[in-house]
C-alpha cells in the first residue's frame, strides 16, 4: 500500500501496525493461530493459560516413554526388588507408591497417554457422524431431517455416565483392555454428542442452503455432492473448533468416571487415572495422601486447559462477545468513540481537536484563544 492511500490518525501511529491489504499465511489462517491474533485482555489470557496446559499434556503423552522412569504396569526394578507399597516420595519414587506397588509418577505420565487417545477417538467418531448427518439432514430435508431430529431430542435424554457403563460392559464385559475401555469411552462420548455436531451443522446448512452461491451450483449443474462438500460443508463448519474442545473435555471426565467406578482399564493394560483414584480412596483415610493427589490434579488441569481453550474460542466466536475489543482500543479512548453528546474527547486525541477547532471557527468566525 502506498503512502498516499494510507489511513493515518494524526498524533496516533497504532494504525501503521495493521496488516491491511496483507495476505494471510496459511499457519496464520488456522483457528487457534487466527483467534489468538484477534483475542484480546481476559479472552487472551485464558487463551494462552489454556493452550500452554493443553500443549504441556500432549508433549507428556508423546514423550511418555522417555519421562516415565518405569512402566505403567512395573511393580519391580531392573535389578528384580519389588517396590515397596504405599511409600511416601523419595529419590526412587518422586511421586510415592501404591497399594499395588505401582510407581505414582510414571502411572499419571502414562496415563496422559491414554486420556489423549480417548479424546481423538471419541472426537472424530462425533465430528464425522455428526457433521454427515448435519449435512444431510439440513440439505434435504423432509422426513429425513424430522427423523433425525426426533432421534436427536430422544438422545439428550440419556445420561452420558450411564450410557457410557452400558456401553463398557456390552464391548468388554466391564473389565477391558486399553481399546478396549477407550472404545467404551469413546463410544458413549460419540453418541452422546453427536447431536450437538448435528444440530450445529444442521443449522447452518439451513440457513445458507439459499444462499445465491449455491442458487448457482445448482443451475451449473453441480452435483448434490459436490454441493454438500464443496460449498455447504466448508462455510458450516466455524463453530466445531469450541464443541471440539468443550467435548474433548467431557471425554476426560467420563474416563475417569468409568475407570473411578471399575468399569475402565485394567491397571495391567493401561495407565488410567480414575483408576488410580479408585484404588486411593482408602488411602487417603490413612493419611496417604500423595496416591490420590496426583492423578486427581492431573485430571483437574487437563479439563481446566482444555475448557479454557473452548471458552475462550467461544467468547471469539461471538461477535456479541467479541465487540469487546471497541473501536477505542484500535485508534482511541472509549470517550473519542462515545455517542453520549456530554462525553467529552480526551486531551490527546489530536484528530477530535482540530476537528472541533475547525467547528467552532466556522460557527464564530474567530480562532479559538482569540476571543
Amino acid at each position: 500500500m502506498s503512502d498516499a492511500t494510507k489511513v493515518t490518525v494524526p498524533g496516533d501511529n497504532r494504525l501503521a501496525g495493521l496488516n491491511v491489504g496483507r495476505r494471510t499465511s496459511f499457519f496464520g489462517r488456522l483457528p487457534i493461530v487466527r483467534d489468538l491474533r484477534i483475542a484480546v485482555g481476559w479472552q487472551k489470557a485464558m487463551l494462552v493459560v489454556g493452550l500452554v496446559i493443553t500443549a504441556f499434556f500432549l508433549l507428556v503423552a508423546i514423550f511418555a516413554p522417555v519421562i516415565a522412569p518405569y512402566g505403567y504396569s512395573q511393580i519391580r526394578g531392573d535389578d528384580g526388588t519389588a517396590f515397596p507399597t504405599q511409600a511416601p516420595p523419595s529419590a526412587e519414587h518422586i511421586w510415592g507408591t501404591t497399594v499395588g506397588g505401582f510407581d505414582v509418577f510414571s502411572r499419571v505420565v502414562w496415563g496422559a497417554r491414554t486420556a489423549v487417545i480417548a479424546i481423538i477417538v471419541a472426537v472424530i467418531l462425533s465430528i464425522f457422524i455428526g457433521v454427515f448427518l448435519g449435512l444431510v439432514s439440513g440439505y434435504f430435508g423432509g422426513w429425513i431431517d424430522r427423523v433425525l431430529v426426533v432421534i436427536a431430542d430422544a438422545i439428550y435424554s440419556f445420561p452420558s455416565l450411564l450410557l457410557a457403563i452400558l456401553m463398557a460392559i456390552m464391548i468388554s464385559g466391564g473389565q477391558s483392555s486399553l481399546w478396549g475401555g477407550i472404545l467404551a469411552s469413546g463410544i458413549s462420548i460419540t453418541v452422546v454428542y453427536i447431536p450437538q455436531y448435528f444440530r450445529t451443522i444442521r443449522a447452518e446448512v439451513m440457513r445458507i442452503k439459499g444462499s445465491a452461491y449455491v442458487e448457482s451450483a445448482k443451475v451449473v449443474g453441480a452435483s448434490t455432492w459436490r454441493i454438500m462438500t464443496s460449498h455447504l460443508l466448508r462455510n458450516s463448519t466455524r463453530t466445531l473448533p469450541v464443541i471440539l474442545t468443550l467435548n474433548s473435555s467431557e471425554a476426560i471426565l467420563t474416563l475417569a468416571g468409568l475407570g473411578f467406578l471399575g468399569f475402565g482399564i485394567e491397571p495391567t493394560a493401561a495407565a488410567e487415572w480414575g483408576y488410580d483414584l479408585n484404588r486411593a480412596v482408602a488411602d487417603v483415610t490413612a493419611g496417604i495422601w500423595w496416591t490420590a493427589v496426583f492423578p486427581g490434579l492431573a485430571i483437574v488441569l487437563i479439563v481446566l486447559g482444555i475448557t479454557l481453550v473452548g471458552e475462550s474460542l467461544n467468547d471469539l466466536a461471538d461477535p456479541r462477545l467479541r465487540a469487546r475489543k471497541s473501536a477505542g482500543e484500535v485508534i482511541g479512548s472509549i470517550e473519542d468513540t462515545s455517542v453520549e453528546p456530554k462525553v467529552e474527547p480526551s486531551a490527546d486525541n489530536e484528530l477530535a481537536n482540530e476537528l472541533m477547532a475547525a467547528e467552532h471557527h466556522d460557527t464564530t468566525g474567530k480562532e479559538p484563544g482569540n476571543e
